[in-house]
């Protein structure tokens, strides 16, 4: 029986991948530094502290890796309370999740007052009993921390639990750690569907159909 449902946010939850693809070149330029074109692919995976320690020894900058989140932070703020949209169909599943008793976290590798912020924009932070981020407990997705602090506080076990996310090398994490997973598609991730897909116990092309999760045992 499904007891929790625990949400990656951006590129899952929210079609924000492309405004996170042009924050931290953003950033850079107000340094007169002109962002390399793989930049967003290289980073994508990181946590921002490694996209940080990544973007200092590979534009040779003198700032501390805090300037650096401090300043895509600001970028993707900018972003997050103007511009960036929640996926059609998500909340009608986060109050579907609720109506029938299941309760729901975020994590993310998003720092929390962004992912706040966004969630109080569209008057969905109440959908959520729990958020939790890589930064609460140290470690980015290549480890299953992140997923296991949420179902504690969702006060379920993995395999009570919905993993949802748009991220490879994520779903892949949770699936290791014994999680339900529910893969979501995300253009950024366009080129591994099929891996993502193989590893979904549901596959989600989008969020209009969602009865799989709803009547998942």
């Amino acid at each position: 029986m499904i007891r929790g449902a625990v949400f990656d946010m951006d590129g899952t939850l929210l079609d924000s991948n492309p405004y996170w693809n042009l924050a931290p070149g953003a950033w850079l330029s107000t340094l007169g530094k002109q962002a390399k074109p793989d930049l967003a692919q290289t980073i994508f995976a990181m946590t921002l502290p490694e996209a940080a320690d990544y973007i200092i020894a590979e534009y040779a900058l003198s700032c501390t890796p805090q300037a650096v989140i401090d300043g895509i932070n600001e970028a993707m703020e900018r972003f997050y309370r103007k511009d960036v949209p929640f996926k059609s169909g998500v909340p009608e599943l986060l109050h579907a999740l609720r109506a029938r008793g299941v309760p729901c976290a975020v994590a993310s590798v998003t720092d929390r007052h962004l992912v706040e912020a966004v969630l109080r924009r569209f008057d969905l932070l109440d959908c959520f009993a729990a958020l939790v981020t890589t930064s609460d407990v140290g470690v980015g997705k290549q480890e299953p921390d992140v997923y296991l602090r949420a179902a504690e506080l969702l006060g379920s076990t993995p395999p009570e639990t919905l993993v949802f996310e748009d991220a490879l090398h994520a779903l892949r994490t949770a699936r290791r750690a014994g999680f339900r997973t529910v893969g979501v598609y995300d253009d950024a991730s366009a080129q591994v569907q099929a891996q993502l897909r193989a590893l979904s116990d549901i596959y989600l092309p989008d969020f209009s159909d969602c009865s799989a999760v709803l009547t998942a045992e």
